[in-house]
């Protein structure tokens, strides 16, 4: 068995889950794009990652539209000229996702505003309606 590639701290992703393909890549690169498959698709099979069924959820929930239904994370990277440079990118973006989703969100802990806080909002509140109220300097057509 391959060894693990660190993610974060106490975490690591099993090689054999990911899947890197070759093809043309758009764009500019005079005669050269025709001819070499430099554009990088890097699959990560997060299914057999080795990875925690909550980190596995969250790493879904970052990924976006890159994630499939079958648990897959895509990633094409066709920034840089060589097949090499941008296998690199890939895989950096993909590492850079799962730590992320290695990371447990903290937990928002619901709290109620000072009764200093509701005074002051309902007294601005006040002044503010007061300002308005004053603002058209008598009657309008619409109070009839």
């Amino acid at each position: 068995m391959a060894a693990l590639i660190p993610v974060a701290p106490g975490v690591g992703l099993d090689p054999a889950c990911i899947e890197v393909r070759f093809v043309r890549a758009s764009g500019p690169g005079g005669q050269n794009v025709n001819k070499v498959s430099t554009a990088v698709e890097l699959s990560c099979d997060l299914a057999r990652s080795g990875l925690s069924a909550e980190v596995i959820t969250r790493a879904v929930a970052l990924a976006g539209s890159r994630a499939t239904l079958d648990l897959r994370i895509l990633i094409s990277a066709q920034r840089f000229r060589t097949q090499q440079m941008n296998r690199d990118d890939a895989m950096a973006r993909l590492l850079e996702l799962l730590a992320r989703a290695c990371v447990r969100p903290k937990r928002r802990i619901a709290t109620r505003p000072t009764a200093g806080s509701r005074e002051r909002r309902l007294s601005d509140k006040k002044a503010q309606g007061s300002i308005k109220r004053n603002r058209s300097g008598g009657r309008s057509s619409n109070d009839d």
